[in-house]
C-alpha cells in the first residue's frame, strides 16, 4: 500500500497523512473538517494523484438522496421510450445509471470517492449510508441485484461542520481537522502557487493577510485560497511589498462579506 505524502500542488501535514494512512489500513471513510478554502476538497484529488487511483466526485446538496451516490433508476427515460419508442422498456438494466460509489465500486482497481460538503444534505442522509460505506455493496432494487465493491475505495467526507452528524456515521468515520496554516506552512502552499514572486511581496502580503484574520469582528475571516488569489492579483497589477504598508487594495479578493468590507476598506 503506497502511502500518502501530499503532492507538488498540494502542501499536506504529517498529521493529515497520518488520517490518510490510518483511513486507508482500516477501510473506511476519512472525514475531513476544516475552515472553507483549506484545502478539504483537494485532498481527494492529491490523494488520486499520488496513488494513481480514479477519483468520482459526489458533490452534495440540499436535495441530495444517499440513493443518488449509489444508482439512478431513469423512470423518465423508460417512461419516453414506452410513448415514443427508441428503446427496449423491457430491459431495465438499460435505464439504471450508476452514481459516483456505484462507479467506484464497478472499477477492477481501488478509486477515491469524494463525498463533498456533505452536512449539507438532510439530516437521515449520512445514516443512509451506513450499511453501504460498512459493506461495501448496495442493492438495485428495480433488478434484485447487490452490487459489491470489487475494491474497497477510498471514501474523503468533507465537511464545513454546518450540521452535527449522527454518532453512528462518526463510528464508522477516520476524522481529521485541517488546522488553518500557520505561517511557515502557509508559506509552503503560496510557493507551490506563485514561486516566482518577490520574496518581500509574499512576505508584507502573507503578514498582512494574519493581521487581517484577527480583526475582531469578522464575519468571515479571509482563507487560504482567498490569500492565493490575492497575490495573484497584486502581482497582476504589479502592487509592490511597499505599497501594502499603508493600503490593502483589493480588498474584495480577502474580503466576502458587504460589511467587513465596509468597516476595514482602507
Amino acid at each position: 500500500m503506497t502511502s500518502f505524502q501530499g503532492t507538488e500542488h498540494y502542501v499536506s501535514s504529517d498529521e493529515l497523512n497520518q488520517a490518510v494512512s490510518c483511513a486507508l489500513v482500516l477501510g473506511r471513510p476519512l472525514l475531513v473538517k476544516g475552515e472553507p478554502g483549506t484545502g478539504k476538497t483537494l485532498l481527494a484529488s492529491a490523494i488520486s494523484e499520488a496513488l494513481d487511483r480514479p477519483l468520482f466526485r459526489w458533490h452534495v446538496k440540499s436535495t441530495s438522496k444517499a440513493q443518488e451516490g449509489l444508482y439512478n433508476y431513469d423512470v423518465v427515460a423508460r417512461l419516453n421510450d414506452s410513448r415514443f419508442g427508441g428503446g427496449d422498456v423491457h430491459d431495465l438494466r438499460s435505464y439504471i445509471r450508476m452514481g459516483p460509489l456505484g462507479l467506484a465500486f464497478q472499477k477492477d482497481c481501488p478509486a477515491v470517492v469524494l463525498v463533498d460538503e456533505i452536512d449539507k444534505a438532510d439530516p437521515e442522509f449520512p445514516n443512509d449510508l451506513l450499511r453501504e460505506l460498512d459493506e461495501m455493496a448496495f442493492t438495485i432494487t428495480e433488478l434484485d441485484e447487490t452490487v459489491t465493491a470489487i475494491h474497497r475505495p477510498l471514501v474523503i467526507i468533507t465537511s464545513n461542520a454546518e450540521k452535527e452528524l449522527p454518532d453512528a456515521f462518526l463510528r464508522r468515520c477516520v476524522f481529521h481537522f485541517i488546522d488553518f496554516p500557520d505561517p511557515d506552512r502557509m508559506r509552503q502552499i503560496i510557493d507551490v502557487h506563485h514561486p516566482d514572486l518577490s520574496e518581500k511581496l509574499v512576505e508584507t502580503a502573507a503578514a498582512r493577510f494574519f493581521q487581517l484574520r484577527q480583526e475582531r469582528g469578522l464575519r468571515k475571516r479571509p482563507s487560504t485560497s482567498e490569500l492565493v488569489d490575492w497575490l495573484a492579483v497584486l502581482a497582476h497589477h504589479g502592487v509592490k511589498a511597499e505599497d501594502l504598508a499603508a493600503a490593502m487594495p483589493y480588498l474584495g479578493t480577502l474580503l466576502k462579506d458587504e460589511r467587513d468590507l465596509q468597516r476595514l476598506a482602507i
